[in-house]
């Protein structure tokens, strides 16, 4: 039988709470390294909190997660930043510096953590300008691009520095669907081309299941199903299926709960 390919991250049996709120609770995960692996759920079921434990912002109450074979929360500050220079994270709405032009959101980092020469920072951004088609608009300022094009601004400078991780908070948000279209080619063509491993957290199924190897589907802080896209897709659990197809009938309701309308409309009480 084949070795079994090495895992980039691994999440194990981890808890997570804000005070006394439960967000995570028993999570495992595995990313193995060259994969595009997407994180999906409703807002507010521990997505983005996953990316914050991967990231070291923030440390479990339980469990570990393991970023190339480290467990994070256990690396002293200067281990920490060195491994955070390793990855790259794409923040939902791109997060783009506003009095920076477009080159100089992408130099930003390579200024910030290598010694280079001008000259060579400044041919760096141009190539990951290049690689997002945006070299022709190094010289716009943020307020000047398309929310498509910030994105894809965004991206380069997550880029910037050939990460080893790379991870996305929604990327697609907000995005016509040519943008998302290119965001999504993007991320996948960039990945296999940098040899890197990414985490997408989305809500956004289908777009999502057109790029990814694998996806982990969340719900109350826990996994509820995993597998392929076609998994997913053909998934028979009536909150996924309800999720992936955009019912409007299942098992999150349409109506907030209340009282019966009855009471709320004075039907039986004796008015007009």
């Amino acid at each position: 039988m084949p070795p079994p390919v090495e895992n980039l991250v691994e999440v194990r049996d981890v808890d997570f709470s804000y005070d006394v709120r439960p967000v995570l609770k028993g999570i495992n995960m595995a990313v193995p390294r060259g994969k595009v692996v997407s994180i999906m759920g409703l807002s507010g079921c521990g997505k983005t909190t996953l990316l914050r434990l991967i990231g070291g912002s923030i440390k479990p109450s339980k469990g570990e997660v393991r970023v190339a074979g480290r467990v994070v929360h256990e690396l002293d500050q200067d281990e920490l930043y060195a491994m955070r220079r390793r990855m790259g994270m794409l923040f939902q709405f791109g997060a783009l510096f506003t009095d920076m032009s477009a080159l100089d959101n992408v130099a930003f980092q390579i200024r910030e953590h290598t010694e280079l020469p001008e000259s060579m920072v400044r041919d760096l951004a141009l190539m990951k300008l290049h690689a997002v088609g945006l070299r022709g608009a190094a010289h716009l300022m943020p307020a000047e691009l398309s929310g498509g094009m910030a994105r894809r601004v965004a991206l380069a400078r997550t880029i910037a520095l050939d990460p080893m991780l790379i991870m996305y908070d929604e990327p697609f948000t907000g995005l016509d669907p040519i943008a998302m279209g290119v965001i999504g080619d993007l991320i996948k063509k960039l990945n296999d081309v940098l040899g890197a491993t990414s985490i997408i957290v989305t809500h956004d199924v289908q777009e999502s299941l057109k790029i990814v190897d694998y996806v982990y589907f969340m719900s109350d802080g826990v996994v509820v199903t995993q597998g392929t896209s076609a998994d997913i897709r053909g998934s028979q659990a009536p909150f996924v299926h309800q999720f992936v197809w955009g019912e409007i009938d299942g098992p999150m309701p349409f109506h907030y709960p209340g009282t019966a309308t009855g009471a709320d409309f004075g039907v039986g009480a004796g008015h007009a």
